[in-house]
């Protein structure tokens, strides 16, 4: 007897529709064949499949059985197809009598007792199922709450093979989920986390922090070992507005792709935040694998990506960013298919002047060759430093700022005046896809970045002096416009450029 389920094969953070079919009472050697490109967690689907099946009392078929992963020319990948395939074995041997079990889609990894376990990509599966108009969703508890956030698709959570076989046989009903997205408009510093007052100092790296989470520009920090750096760095997302509904879903996508949302290790209601070893690879930088899945730069989309100790990360790994921050998205080719992940992200930087980290440093001696120096700095590429907005230096700080027990601004008054800021740009923007400023076209420089004869005088000797390029110049508008819209002013007035050109100027003081 035939019967078919329908599945779905994760494809970077999108689902495609499968087809498990199912057939028994084929003559021949008693066997169970799995086709369509499976790989080895889907053919090890057998033993689970067989085990659960005893387990929850129901029978084996004893003869040829045919199971195939429609389409054939799609690779299917990780334990999503166990339950689909047992549903699919219960209907093919008589035991499961039911019409309507195309009509859901269903995915989840079955124990050896017949409990299932959760599976990645539930939310892509939702919208997957929301698109073919299907009835719904059968997806173990975890992941049924995830999928139930996207509206327009009803949801089931299913803990067990019996409790599936009960709800198809029609011996129980089951209440569709309710979505609950109250924990996705958590907003602000969460009490007792890390906070921006605790830097002590700093002053000048603070107000460049703002300017850059304000208009989501990329920064650089470059000081000695103990400037707080990485300090500062972690605490970026306490000031940043907490994402909207949309740019959620999207993060939630990609993070439950990855098989994060599963662990436990995602924080809902915050923007994320990944800070890569600089042994990191090419691929785990910017995505891949046999079947391309996303990479760092796609998992800090809508948040924070810093690489700490910048000149550390191998040149051709620094390299793959170049394109990424231009776009916003990463296209991945590999022989099992091509993927286009999202990665729109805010990078942040920080390194040392030189290799010992004291060049400048009044009270430590700088032990390096300017050989040495000069190579230090060559690992990092002037068209990935013309990518980043803000250069700030991060001074050592002094025995009387460490000592002092004076709190430095807190980190919601700081993202009061930031969410002020992006609240001018949402209504600049309204109607495009750009959200910030950081993401302006070049006709929208021009429109909102204008500048007076005089002012563009001024920028023009900047440029001259500075060497900078054509890259430069528009990010150093983009950076003065964020600066007007955090002092409220409706144009770029000479102060707001003069700030923007200073966070440019160790573009060739420092590195040439």
């Amino acid at each position: 007897m035939l019967a078919s389920i329908t599945s779905a094969a994760l494809q970077g953070i999108a689902a495609a529709l499968v087809h498990v079919e199912v057939n028994t009472g084929e003559s021949g050697k008693p066997d169970l064949v799995l086709v369509g490109l499976p790989d080895a967690a889907v053919k090890e689907s057998r033993d689970r499949v067989y085990s659960a099946m005893a387990n929850s009392a129901f029978k084996m078929p004893w003869n040829r059985t045919t199971i195939n992963l429609a389409p054939g020319n799609v690779r299917k990948e990780g334990p999503i197809y166990d339950l689909p395939i047992a549903l699919g074995l219960l209907v093919a041997t008589d035991q499961l009598h039911v019409d309507d079990l195309g009509d859901y889609l269903i995915a989840g990894e079955l124990a050896l007792s017949g409990a299932v376990r959760p599976v990645r990509g539930a939310l892509a599966m939702a919208r997957l199922a929301r698109s073919l108009g299907l009835r719904g969703l059968l997806l173990p508890p975890i992941s049924a709450a995830e999928a139930s956030l996207v509206e327009g698709v009803e949801v089931y959570e299913i803990d067990s093979l019996d409790r599936a076989f009960r709800f198809f046989a029609g011996e129980m009903k089951l209440t569709p989920l309710s979505p609950d997205r109250t924990r996705l408009r958590q907003a602000g510093p969460v009490v007792g986390g890390p906070d921006f007052a605790e830097i002590k100092g700093q002053h000048a790296l603070r107000r460049a922090v703002e300017v850059a989470v304000a208009g989501n520009h990329n920064l650089l920090m470059i000081g000695p070992p103990g400037a707080g750096k990485s300090m500062v760095a972690k605490r970026i997302p306490t000031i940043m507005p907490a994402p909207t509904l949309d740019e959620h879903l999207e993060i939630l996508c990609i993070h439950s792709a990855a098989g994060r949302t599963i662990s436990g290790e995602m924080t809902w209601g915050t923007r994320p935040f990944r800070g890569p070893h600089h042994t990191i690879s090419d691929v785990g930088l910017l995505g891949g694998g046999t079947i391309p899945g996303p990479g760092e730069i796609s998992l800090a989309h809508h948040g924070v990506l810093f690489l700490d100790e910048l000149p550390e990360f191998k040149r051709s790994a620094l390299e793959v960013l170049r394109q990424p921050l231009e776009d916003g998205d990463v296209t991945i080719s590999r022989s099992a298919g091509k993927v286009t992940l999202p990665c729109c992200f805010m990078l942040v930087a920080a390194m040392n002047p030189c290799p010992c980290g004291y060049l400048g440093d009044p009270k430590h001696e700088c032990r390096c060759s300017p050989t040495q120096i000069q190579r230090y700095r060559a690992r990092i590429s002037g068209p990935l430093l013309d990518r980043i907005d803000l250069h700030v230096e991060a001074p050592a700080l002094s025995l009387t700022e460490l000592r002092s027990t004076k709190s430095g601004e807190s980190s919601r008054a700081i993202c009061t005046r930031i969410e002020a800021a992006r609240t001018r740009q949402h209504a600049r923007f309204a109607g495009t896809k750009v959200t910030s400023n950081a993401r302006m076209s070049h006709a929208q420089i021009r429109q909102h970045g204008a500048l007076d004869a005089t002012l563009g005088d001024l920028l023009q000797q900047a440029m001259e002096q500075l060497h900078l390029s054509a890259r430069a110049y528009d990010r150093i508008l983009k950076v003065a416009r964020t600066i007007a819209d955090l002092a409220g002013a409706e144009t770029i007035a000479s102060p707001h450029l003069l700030e923007a050109i200073q966070y440019r100027s160790l573009d060739r003081n420092l590195f040439y």
